[in-house]
């Protein structure tokens, strides 16, 4: 815990740094070196709105991290010049959307004081013109101003409230993570509890009267007919096997078929206690999907929080583990050796439901399902993961091959 604490501040900035990257990769691939607005490029009000988001996600996590940099860095004593020029890329970068958010509020103070609408197109054109070169307005002077406020904000570590910031913030991330965990926790125990409770004591006490009271067969499908002739087969061959041996006492033949009788009505017994778990499953299984979706509908806040956390995780990942986890994935479920887990799925599953297992529906699942999934993992890699972390997306090539 000493050494996490001590490591704070230099981690907080490396996530704010990579933030930044993120952004000014973004504007280099996608908006010719301008910034992320829709007056730098022409495209589509959806492409705009994903471009927006991915903007705002990140400066965020640079607000966040640079706060937490700030209060830990007013609590220990380092001295590390590669801050410098990291606290000064991300300024560079997070100043151009400051003066952007500072230009669209004098826009709306000024629509709202002008009551003539042509007046009002004129001054916005003439503010968007100007925000496409946003260095226009910035004064040249001996120093880069950006120096000047990492300045500023490293004297500012020194306030009395930077220790109340990061202690706030600390306390927001603290519950959301509890909050996330323990709607996580409850997405697994309520559903799985109500289906241990409504098999034990509503649906297998039902499915018990109703088979009593009719002449119900012992197996419900196939399958299980075979597996019980071929227990009641072995154990008739190895009884005669041992008499053989003389290894037990030699039995006449109603006394051999005797103790087959018995053994075919523990047989009967077993796979008729099979019968009734089987059945009660499907209905234990749908009473706890309907318990999974009534927590689901009722917890659409702890969802948001649930989503914020997996983000946060997923983008404070390094590019390495990312493409890990992409390739461990699809190796798992679309790779070689993938068709033999989804046989042994598929056959448990039925065995589950009480369903004979039908090979060719199985093999016919094999053969489709993990080739449809690995197109959508390959498209959603070429769509998003290119622009989300193209360093990432070379780190999983790189690995891949």
């Amino acid at each position: 815990m000493k050494q996490w604490f001590i490591n704070t501040p230099e981690r907080s900035l490396a996530q704010a740094y990579e933030a930044a990257q993120k952004i000014r990769n973004i504007e280099i691939e996608h908006f010719n070196c301008q910034i992320i607005a829709a007056t730098s490029v022409n495209e589509t009000p959806n492409v705009m709105s994903y471009w927006q988001s991915i903007l705002t996600q990140n400066l965020t996590i640079i607000k966040l991290r640079l706060a937490e940099f700030q209060s830990s860095r007013s609590l220990l004593e380092i001295s590390n010049p590669v801050l410098l020029i990291k606290l000064q890329f991300i300024d560079e970068v997070i100043d151009k959307y400051q003066q952007q958010t500072v230009i669209i509020s004098n826009i709306n103070k000024q629509s709202i004081s002008q009551p003539k609408p042509i007046r009002i197109d004129s001054e916005i054109y003439q503010n968007t013109s100007n925000l496409i070169n946003p260095s226009s307005n910035q004064s040249i002077g001996f120093l880069p101003s950006s120096i000047g406020r990492t300045i500023n904000r490293i004297t500012t570590d020194f306030s009395p409230q930077a220790e109340a910031d990061f202690i706030r913030n600390y306390h927001i991330s603290q519950n959301r993570t509890r909050t996330s965990i323990r709607f996580l926790i409850l997405l697994m125990v309520i559903p799985l509890l109500t289906r241990q409770l409504s098999k034990e004591f509503l649906v297998s006490p039902i499915v018990e009267r109703v088979r009593s009271q009719q002449i119900t067969p012992v197996f419900i499908n196939s399958e299980m007919e075979e597996e019980a002739f071929k227990e009641l087969k072995i154990f008739e061959e190895k009884l005669k096997f041992q008499t053989l041996l003389k290894k037990a006492p030699i039995l006449s033949s109603e006394e051999i078929e005797r103790n087959i009788k018995e053994k075919a009505i523990e047989i009967a017994q077993e796979f008729r206690w099979k019968s009734k778990d089987a059945i009660s499953n499907v209905f234990a299984d749908l009473i706890s999907l309907v318990a999974f979706a009534v927590v689901v509908v009722n917890g659409k806040k702890e969802i948001a929080a649930i989503k914020s956390f997996i983000d946060e995780i997923i983008f404070g990942l390094s590019d390495s583990a990312k493409a890990f986890v992409i390739i461990l994935f699809t190796d798992i479920f679309v790779g070689f050796h993938s068709p033999h887990g989804w046989e042994v799925i598929l056959e448990g599953l039925a065995e589950h439901l009480g369903v004979a297992a039908n090979e060719s529906l199985i093999f016919l699942f094999i053969a489709t399902f993990p080739v449809i999934l690995d197109t959508v993992v390959k498209y959603w890699i070429f769509r998003y993961l290119s622009r989300l972390s193209p360093s990432a997306l070379a780190t999983y090539k790189e690995i891949n091959e």
